[in-house]
Parts: C-alpha cells; structure tokens; sequence
C-alpha cells in the first residue's frame, strides 16, 4: 500500500533567513513568553494562605486554584501544538499571549473563587497555545549551527524560570499584595508581545492530510485522566474512588490514543511508532525522569528550609537560587559539549551528576549544620540536570519532521508536566511516609495532643512545640530528625531511578541528535521505499 507524501512545512513570511540580529530578537521573545508561562505554574504556591484568607476557601479549593492552570496547560498542549503547526506558528503565539495575559488580568482583579478558577484554566490554555511554539519557533527558524545553542537557552528558561518566577513572586508577597503576582506574567507577555510582533516569522505546515482532530480529543482525556491522578491522590488517597476512576480514565484513553494512532499512521496527530527511535524514546524517558526529580526535590526543600531551618517564604526561595542558575548555565554550554562528545555522553554526565548531587544531599543533610550540608549537592544537581535536558530536547524535536515541530514540542512539554506531576507525587510520598515511620519511635514521653499534631507532618510539629511547654524542644527535635530521616528515603530512591536511567542511556541514548531536516529525509525515504 502506497503511503501519503510527508507534510512539509512552509515559511509564510517569504523565506527570508533571519540574520543574526532578528535571531537573537526572536530567541528573546520566545525565552520571555516562556518565562510568563513557566513562572504561573509555581508562581502562586506562596499565596496559598493568603488566598484562603481573602475568598474563604478550603484548602482543597485553594489546590485546585493552583493545579487546575498545569492540568489545563499540559491536557491542551498535543493538539495546540498541532494546530499551531497548521495555522501558523506566529498567529497562534500571538493569540496565545493574548489569552494568558488577558486570563492573568482577570486571575488578579477576580472577586472570588470561582472567578480566580476560571482565569487559571483560561491561563492554562493560553500557556498551552505558547508553551509549544516558543520551541518550534526556534525549530524551525533557526540554522542548523546555531539550533543547539538557542535551544539550550529554551531549556535553561523552562528549567530554571520556574524557581526565578517563585523567587519573585515569594518577594511580591512578602513586600506588597499577593495579586500583584499576575503583574509580572502581564509584563513579560506585553514584552513578548511587541518582540514577536515585530521580529517573529511564520512558519507553518502544508497539510498532507486532515487534521486528526480524534486523536486531539483521545490525548486531551488521556492526560486529563492521568494528571489528575498524579495532582489528587495524594490528597484524597490513592484507593478513593475518583482517584481509581481518573486512574481507569486516563489509561483507557492513553491505550485508545496509542491504537487510534497506529491505525491513523502518516495522518495521526503522533506519530507513536517514532517511539521506537533511540532519541525521541531516550529524550523523552530522560525529560520525564529529570523533571521528576526537580519537582521532588522542591517537595524536600521547602518545608526543610522552612520547619527544619526556619526561614521564610522568601529566603527558602532565594536558598533554591544556586541550583537554578547552574542549571540555566549548563544548559547553554550542553550543546557545545553534546557536538563534541556526543548527546549520548552529555546525557549520561548529566544523569551521573545529578544522582550524585541526590546521593550528597542524602549522605550529609543534617538539622543542626543546616543549609551548607546540601548545597553541593544541589550544585551538582543543577549541574547534572543543565546537562542532561538540552541534548533530550533536541533528541525528541530532532526526531519529528520541520513541519511537526509544534507536535515535537508539545511532546517536550507534555512530558516535562508528566514528569514534574509524577516525581512530586511520588517523591512526596516517600518523604511523608519516611517521616512517619521516623516520628513515632520519637515520640514516648511527649502528651498525645502535641505527639498527634506531630504525626500529622513537620510543619505541623512545628506549630504544636509552641503549646506544648517543656515538651515543646523535644517534640520539635523529634520532628525534625524524623524530616531529615524521611529526606533521605527519598532521596534514595531518587537516586536509585537515576542510576537506572543512567544505564538506560549509556546503552540506549541517541548518538547524533537528528535535526528536523534529518527527520524530513526519513520520513521522504520512508515513504518511496514503503510498500
């Protein structure tokens, strides 16, 4: 059966190549409307209390203010990126900044809850409009000799951006109001805004075929399902019932999308059989592990900076700072290190590198010697992950052809999300349950109040050793010990998927990054060779 030609993607801007100047034009407007949407997702986790305060609402609520914006960026992301490829990737990214920056208007000025929710899925759909074109742009605009460099900025932006725009936002709370954290998004759009205006071409691709427009609804409920899943078991137990119904959802859809994909073949949304290539199955397994273990690594941190050391919102934030600007760093130089040792080798340094930062923090973390104890290993972690996360970006863009660069991104990010999802729940679960065992053997002598509160986690513990007179500095000191003891549990076990990984890739990984141009070959070859 003969197959259907490969798309091709064209430039609607006339085909002039940018020069050096609009490059660097482009790659900052790209870099700042990403920094918008990344700095949204951990942005107002230091407003929690705040927000319950001001519009009387549970804490349940006040979570689904914050989850519902990832759930609704990560669920849109597949079949925007798609679109974004068909209608063009500057309009869309034009669109999508409107809506974001108009949702953040909205978010800061809402009355009430319900207002607040609704413009954080507005949000996360207009994030899910820019998240994949911000990559695709640079996929697809910049040469070859330059993709690398640019996309390692990208890397480092959505690595880092995250922690900065917590960082910021942590200082607006503390200085100011807490709805002055929507100012900063609204900022950066209407500096991307002007910088894509004038200096971002279109691209976008001919279609060979119809747009799979099942396949876009079949991904939306599949990653819905699952990444409710991830959000909410751990608040409402992984055996509730509508954790085992978001569970049985998200894994139906997953397995109907994988099969309607395969029947779909040269005209799926996804092309799953790709997953059968080394670089996109091995950047995106390292992408889904590496982002996984950052987001882990922030359960660990913050409550150990604030209820172990004792610091506020903001230091606890500003502590976090010296792995993100080493992972911003190394981002940049990864390409230079991936062209001459090979993506393969980078990739596993960066692995080794962060498992050993992981193994550090474990073997040295202590209540009483505090923050010193682990920031090597967290320099060695930001090291390691800066590494790692440019050359599997390249491996997964570099695996679909130039006209599928808004999917390829897409399946970046819907990875990224995945993976940040599914190490905060896991590895947070290590660490509540790593304390639990811990607190309990501590607690004899200690009045069942005070020793009930303890149980019930850290923070916890903290708030009960003010009450609890002369018992209060060993109840504090119980809890305490048993934090670090539940730290090190996870930070084992992170360790112990990293080597896993590591082994994975030192004889699985991609060897030379395919470019896009490279993926259009293939698929041209596949097509006047197949039967």
């Amino acid at each position: 059966m003969r197959t259907s030609p490969p798309v091709q993607a064209a430039r609607a801007d006339g085909g002039n190549t940018p020069d050096a100047r609009q490059l660097r034009t482009i790659l900052t407007a790209v870099s700042v409307a990403l920094m918008a949407v990344i700095a949204s997702v951990s942005g107002l986790n230091v407003a929690q209390t705040h927000m319950a305060v001001e519009f009387g609402a549970s804490q349940n609520t006040v979570l689904w203010i914050i989850n519902i914006y990832t759930l609704a960026l990560a669920a849109l992301l597949l079949p925007l990126g798609a679109v974004g490829d068909r209608l063009g990737r500057k309009p869309m990214l034009v669109a999508g900044l409107g809506v974001f920056g108009a949702a953040s208007v909205l978010a800061g000025l809402a009355p009430s809850a319900e207002v607040m929710l609704a413009a954080r899925v507005a949000g996360g759909a207009g994030a899910a409009m820019i998240m994949p074109v911000t990559l695709a742009v640079i996929t697809s605009t910049f040469p070859e000799e330059q993709r690398g460099r640019a996309i390692g900025v990208w890397t480092g932006v959505a690595g880092g951006g995250g922690i900065l725009g917590m960082f910021l936002s942590a200082l607006l709370v503390d200085v100011a109001d807490w709805r002055l954290l929507f100012v900063l998004p609204v900022i950066l759009v209407l500096v991307a805004l002007a910088l894509t205006l004038r200096s971002v071409p279109n691209s976008r691709e001919t279609p060979a075929h119809r747009f799979d427009t099942a396949g876009a609804l079949i991904s939306t409920v599949a990653v819905t399902g699952l990444i409710f899943v991830l959000q909410e078991g751990p608040e409402r137990g992984w055996t509730a019932p509508v954790t085992l119904t978001g569970l049985a959802v998200g894994i139906t859809a997953a397995a109907g999308f994988v099969a309607w994909e395969l029947h779909r073949r040269d005209a799926s949304l996804l092309d799953v059989r790709l997953f059968r290539e080394r670089g996109l199955a091995g950047g995106s397994i390292t992408l889904l592990v590496v982002f996984g273990v950052q987001a882990g690594i922030a359960v660990v941190l913050f409550p150990y900076f604030q209820a172990v050391l004792g610091w506020s919102g903001l230091l606890s934030t500003l502590a976090l700072m010296p792995m993100a600007v080493m992972m911003m760093a190394t981002s940049g130089l990864a390409p230079a290190l991936a062209a001459r040792v090979g993506s393969r080798a980078t990739m596993a340094a960066g692995i080794a590198l962060a498992g050993a930062g992981l193994a550090l923090m474990a073997l040295f973390v202590s209540v009483d010697d505090g923050y010193l104890t682990i920031l090597p290993g967290m320099l060695a972690m930001g090291i390691g992950m800066g590494l790692s996360m440019t050359p599997s970006t390249e491996a997964i863009t570099g695996s679909l052809p130039r006209g599928k660069q808004g999917v390829a991104s897409a399946l970046n990010d819907v990875t990224r999300e995945f993976g940040t999802a599914l190490g905060i729940a896991l590895l947070g679960a290590l660490l509540v349950n790593g304390y639990r065992g811990a607190v309990d053997r501590r607690l004899d002598g200690i009045p069942q109040g005070p020793a009930d509160a303890a149980r019930e986690g850290v923070a916890n513990a903290v708030e009960a050793a003010g009450s609890a007179g002369p018992h209060g500095p060993d109840l504090l000191h119980a809890a305490q010990q048993s934090f670090v003891d539940g730290w090190q549990q996870a930070m084992w076990a992170g360790v112990a998927v990293m080597g896993v990984l590591f082994v994975y890739i030192a004889f699985r990984g991609p060897g030379r990054t395919a470019t896009p141009a490279d993926a259009d070959e293939t698929e041209a070859a596949e097509a006047l060779t197949a039967p």
